[in-house]
């Protein structure tokens, strides 16, 4: 044998090896990335429903809160900074972004034709779609972001109907060997 091939066919099998060793690397950054799309969505979902609840308490605070005849939002705005009072209040610290969308909120009208609530605007796909909170149990096997809507819920419809709580009764009064008799 030549002096010459042996080197060529050593060269040849560490040329294979390095592309054996690219194409594992690109599956495994294909699996990172893939990974790592989901985790992002399933974060944007968290921060969703996050928003979506705030926006929701705070339409609600500013329909609890209303002087005279009760009325919703007739902007967004109005959330932030409250002017029907004379110290404006804050029932939303700024106005959020749809998380998925990175847009404005889409709004829900009342039947007053004021904001009852708000929506994303995404036609994706949701990956969650069981285990929501109680407040959002109706987002089960939605088809899309745009269905989840957080509407400020009525008033008292949060509040659980229990009976009313029992009052313990005081423990039964045995007396000690000497001491005093139960009157």
């Amino acid at each position: 044998m030549a002096p010459g091939k042996s080197g060529r066919r050593q060269g040849g099998f560490t040329y294979l090896g390095v592309l054996f060793l690219l194409v594992l690397m690109g599956i495994g950054l294909a699996a990172a990335g893939q990974t790592w799309t989901l985790a992002s969505q399933r974060s944007r979902e968290r921060q969703l429903l996050w928003v979506g609840t705030q926006y929701a308490r705070a339409i609600r605070a500013y329909y609890d809160q209303t002087p005279g005849v009760k009325q919703y939002p007739s902007k967004l705005e109005d959330l932030v900074e409250d002017q029907r009072f004379t110290e404006p209040r804050h029932h939303l610290r700024q106005l959020y972004l749809d998380p998925i969308t990175q847009q404005p909120m889409d709004v829900i009208l009342a039947p007053d034709g004021r904001i009852g609530g708000v929506h994303s605007h995404s036609d994706e796909t949701p990956l969650k779609q069981r285990e929501f909170p109680q407040r959002w149990k109706d987002f089960k096997d939605s088809a899309h972001y745009s269905d989840w809507l957080f509407k400020a819920s009525e008033p008292n419809a949060n509040q659980p109907k229990t009976a009313a709580p029992k009052v313990p009764l005081a423990p039964s009064f045995r007396p000690r060997p000497g001491g005093p008799a139960p009157s």
